[in-house]
């Protein structure tokens, strides 16, 4: 289904959340499929510390558990947000056009709009991130969305995909500038014995707050210690933003020149473009992917030289690509995969239910099962909850509009809650 942008008016009344018919069924099938990614990917951060869920390969496991953490680490971890993101893009992208196609008042009225959007999103995901799990992407999305919404919404279209390569290199290359940092720093006798002890103490805080998740969240944990443990591990996270900031930018303006441009809307009109995504960025990341991981499988904290430079400044370029020949493989199968569609209608009800599932299986105020499943079998974990989700999502969807959350976002954004049920009939 193409989309089709609603019938233009002059009034700032037009602009409303969209409708069923206005949506593209392509952006809610690939948001259904990620959502199963995404949850593949974090599970090892539910299961035990989310510290450790995202150092690589755990140098602890072996034989099946090894097998697939190794296998989700250089297939699914990096790669399915990489998507997430392009499609929070093509969702900014397409708003602003039925804003655009409502009128001139509604145009203008637009970014106002978009801002509380965005304050809704950022309040949602600190809610998420302090009571439910630190490990939360919502909020990152809210303050990286501010800069595309200010200063690149009227970029040309032509213009974006320069803009978006720009800034996905400009990650990696911080990331490898680190590591020549460090590396040159080792180089310097004064220098040398200031870094390692920088270095050290650096890892010992985090082995520090390793052992604080581990208590916080195991069996003995209380819910208001756990609160206090997300806080710290929050905070602690932002530091990555430093790099995340950069490339999550790229990919949002690489996810509204796919919407602007047809791309996503209309794949058959774009076939070399997707054929050079699934035949060459793909290979292309996977190669960086396996090469990263054969430089420094595991993050180790203590390090910052060369070698550990050039791996993560590999795994930040294999990401993006891979995500992107992911989606073109997704849009050659859309018939096929048209069962995630349901799920992907409701991504942000799906993606804080797997968090409140999640918690309440592994953590101290729940079951109690934190650290006691086993790699091995955390896929399989993740296939029922999903196929859960995908139930719930359609017997949902069957009586009302919008999933929960998806309602309250668009009140907060549209000022008032649209109407939830199906009209009779």
């Amino acid at each position: 289904m193409v989309y089709a942008p609603p019938r233009a008016t002059t009034t700032a009344a037009s602009l409303a959340p969209t409708r069923a018919d206005e949506r593209i069924d392509s952006l809610d099938i690939l948001r259904g499929v990620a959502l199963f990614g995404i949850l593949l990917m974090n599970i090892e951060s539910f299961v035990g510390p989310g510290l450790l869920g995202i150092t690589g390969v755990d140098p602890t496991l072996q034989g099946a558990d090894r097998a697939v953490d190794a296998v989700i680490y250089v297939l699914v971890q990096g790669k399915f947000y990489a998507i997430f993101s392009l499609l929070f893009g093509m969702g900014f992208a397409l708003m602003q056009q039925r804003a655009r196609a409502a009128g001139r008042m509604a145009d203008a009225g637009f970014l106002p709009l978009y801002l509380r959007r965005l304050a809704a999103l950022l309040v949602i995901g600190l809610a998420h991130a302090l009571l439910l799990w630190s490990g939360d992407i919502l909020v990152t999305y809210a303050l990286v969305a501010l800069p595309m919404a200010l200063l690149l919404r009227d970029a040309p279209t032509g213009l974006l995909p320069w803009l978006a390569a720009g800034l996905l290199l400009l990650a990696p290359a911080l990331m490898f500038g680190f590591g020549l940092l460090g590396w040159l720093s080792l180089q310097v006798p004064e220098a040398a014995d200031a870094m390692r002890a920088d270095l050290a103490q650096y890892a010992a805080q985090v082995q520090a707050m390793v052992a604080a998740e581990r208590a916080a969240h195991g069996p003995s944990g209380g819910y208001l210690q756990q609160v206090a443990q997300r806080v710290d591990d929050f905070v602690f996270m932002l530091d990555g933003l430093i790099v995340l900031f950069w490339q999550v930018l790229g990919l949002f303006l690489l996810g509204a020149w796919y919407a602007r441009s047809g791309a996503i809307g209309d794949p058959q009109s774009w076939p070399r473009f997707h054929a050079a995504m699934r035949w060459g960025a793909l290979p292309l990341g996977a190669a960086a992917m396996w090469l990263s991981w054969r430089l420094a499988p595991t993050l180790a904290f203590d390090r910052m030289d060369l070698e550990t430079g050039l791996a993560g400044a590999l795994q930040l370029i294999a990401g993006p690509l891979m995500g992107l020949g992911y989606v073109s493989w997704m849009l050659r199968a859309l018939p096929a995969l048209r069962w995630a569609a349901p799920a992907g209608r409701m991504a942000l009800t799906n993606y804080l239910m797997q968090s409140l599932v999640c918690t309440l299986v592994f953590y101290g105020y729940g079951l109690g099962r934190f650290e006691q499943l086993p790699r091995a079998w955390q896929p399989l974990f993740v296939l029922v909850v999903f196929l859960v989700q995908l139930a719930a999502s359609r017997w949902w969807l069957a009586r009302f509009r919008f999933g929960p959350m998806e309602w309250l976002w668009r009140g907060a954004t549209y000022g008032r809650l649209p109407a939830l049920r199906h009209p009779a009939g």
